[in-house]
């Protein structure tokens, strides 16, 4: 249980830094896109986690390298939806994982929900039709960023199965980070390659601002180096569904963060859409109390 608990803190730990990179990531979409984003992102990351390649066990590079992937199409689906919607509408949306995680468990590993799985998803979509209501409706951004939820969803259901296969010898979660971050770098070093033939994008950072450079810094090493160690090290102590219920946690994070940094407000609609969609979250990883069999006296 000790041990559970401190899972449970590093994952808030992990969801209250997600929240402050939504409006980080806003800011540098004006300056670069999301390839570029993410190279500079993990080649930062790279430079902390780079020598834990020494000694990387099979499993962990296999698991790492799986893992990377998965986070990869996430992390680009969501920036560039960002590109295209505001912080907290791209917050809200990614927050929709916690839904999204049973919803694949259901669909890919059998498992079976009861109703308030299913109201839970009535209450989200009403809360998303009230926060979408307030501004323009459902645009591409919004469609990019829930393409990310669902990549996000099974990013964290492998991670619980890669818990679980080793959890007789637990892998260690900076080399894992290690190999997930090389794996982002690499991935968006031939994307960019295969698209501009070359990376002379990289002589335009010289222009960038000191709040861009500020916010890259942050992403790299905070957001990227600290907390994909710690969500890795916390799911190895908390199972899928209670992660995702902290996860859901984020787009209050963000709202908040969005609203110092960016001025971006939610009027009435907007909250009470959000309350829904945070609501919903709650009320789906409730489980209901177990009933106590009596057994007749002999």
């Amino acid at each position: 249980m000790r041990s559970e608990r401190f899972g449970l803190i590093a994952l808030l730990v992990v969801t209250a830094v997600w929240g402050t990179t939504f409006p980080a990531m806003k800011l540098l979409s004006a300056h670069l896109d999301a390839l570029q984003i993410i190279w500079l992102r993990f080649a930062l990351a790279l430079l902390v986690l780079a020598p834990l390649w020494v000694g990387m066990r099979p499993q962990e590079r296999l698991w790492g390298c799986t893992l990377g992937l998965l986070l990869f199409l996430a992390f680009w689906l969501q920036i560039e939806g960002l590109a295209r919607t505001s912080s907290n509408r791209n917050a809200f949306v990614t927050g929709l994982n916690v839904l999204v995680v049973p919803l694949i468990a259901m669909a890919a590993l059998g498992r079976r929900y009861g109703w308030r799985l299913w109201a839970a998803c009535a209450m989200a979509f009403a809360g998303m039709a009230l926060m979408f209501h307030e501004n323009e409706p459902w645009n591409l951004g919004d469609s990019l960023t829930l393409a990310s939820t669902v990549f996000y969803a099974i990013y964290i259901l492998v991670l619980e199965e890669c818990a679980r296969r080793t959890s007789a010898h637990p892998l260690r979660a900076t080399r894992m980070a290690a190999a997930q971050a090389t794996v982002m770098c690499a991935a968006a070093t031939v994307l960019l390659l295969v698209r501009d033939g070359s990376m002379d994008w990289l002589q335009s950072l010289g222009n960038l601002q000191m709040s861009s450079w500020l916010a890259l810094v942050y992403l790299g090493f905070l957001a990227s180096v600290v907390v994909v160690t710690l969500q890795a090290w916390g799911q190895q102590r908390v199972d899928a569904m209670r992660s995702a219920i902290v996860f859901g946690l984020e787009p209050v994070f963000a709202a908040l963060t969005a609203w110092a940094l960016l001025g971006e407000r939610l009027g009435w609609h907007g909250l009470s859409g959000a309350a829904l969609i945070v609501a919903a979250l709650v009320f789906s990883q409730i489980q209901p109390p177990k009933r106590t069999v009596v057994t007749p006296a002999a």
